[in-house]
């Protein structure tokens, strides 16, 4: 069976083709033509057009033409339905519904910078779209991290955060992450809130915007610099450890780096801080 669209094909005129070969048409062969000639060219090879306005296989609302495929042909496959969020994400700028789709659209762009010649494009699509299905099929709860405490805190996470959050209450993942965080804090712990999103599968920004609701309006890095500075108060209060030991034990880059954030937040140095509390004793 043919099937057509027009040139310059980025996201869905490659996984579409991707889908029709894999799991409805095993004999299809793609036509690529300019925008004007897709209508006229399909009745001349008899191919069904796709990606286009006004046909059956196009973009309905917020959902595009793989969408329409998987819905068209039935095509219950869980890892399919991971990847058809993904695309959808990249093909209508809808980054924030999947963590990959910003990722697919980078890729696909450069690839069409690239690649002049649509049909050499298709090729390398097809092991993209490979490589995204055996990654949704096989290898979603892979995780790269290898850090057990991070492990710890993504886990967390992953528990929670498909819950959409209240208005007013805290959700549970918030309270979970406030906790781990708050046991962890006194370790030399790097957390990365980008890091930790990619790992999560959702966006960066969502957690980003999120996370001020739950955490006194405080941004990510802000909250953790608030209880690294509480940490520090409470040793400067009750330890002999030196300052360069408080900075690694709340995890600052170093001394320097640790006064600094110390001062901007409580307005005088660590030093500073100890000398008085010690003089009211």
């Amino acid at each position: 069976m043919n099937w057509i669209t027009r040139e310059r094909p980025k996201i869905d005129r490659i996984a579409c083709p991707w889908l029709i070969k894999k799991f409805i048409d095993k004999e299809a062969r793609f036509f690529y033509v300019p925008f004007a000639e897709v209508k006229e060219k399909a009745i001349e090879l008899n191919a069904t057009p796709f990606d286009v306005p006004d046909v059956e296989i196009t973009h309905y609302e917020d959902r595009c033409s793989f969408d329409y495929l998987v819905s068209k042909y039935e095509l219950d496959d869980p890892a399919i339905e991971t990847l058809a969020v993904i695309v959808r994400g990249a093909d209508t700028d809808q980054h924030h519904i999947a963590s990959q789709a910003s990722g697919l659209w980078a890729i696909s762009a450069g690839l069409a910078h690239n690649i002049k010649d649509d049909y050499e494009l298709l090729e390398m699509g097809m092991v993209i779209y490979d490589a995204l299905y055996s990654w949704a099929k096989h290898l979603q709860d892979v995780k790269h991290t290898q850090n057990p405490t991070e492990h710890l805190l993504l886990q967390v996470f992953n528990s929670f955060l498909k819950q959409k959050p209240g208005k007013v209450k805290m959700p549970d993942w918030a309270k979970e992450l406030k906790i781990i965080i708050q046991d962890q804090i006194d370790t030399n712990l790097s957390l990365s809130l980008t890091a930790i999103s990619s790992d999560l599968n959702i966006n960066p920004a969502y957690v980003s915007r999120e996370f001020s609701k739950y955490f006194d309006d405080l941004s990510f890095g802000e909250y953790i610099r608030k209880l690294r500075i509480e940490k520090a108060l409470s040793y400067l209060k009750t330890s002999n450890y030196s300052l360069s030991e408080i900075a690694y034990l709340t995890g600052f880059s170093d001394q320097s780096h640790f006064n600094r954030i110390f001062k901007k937040n409580m307005g005088m140095k660590p030093s500073e801080y100890r000398k008085s509390v010690f003089k009211v004793k």
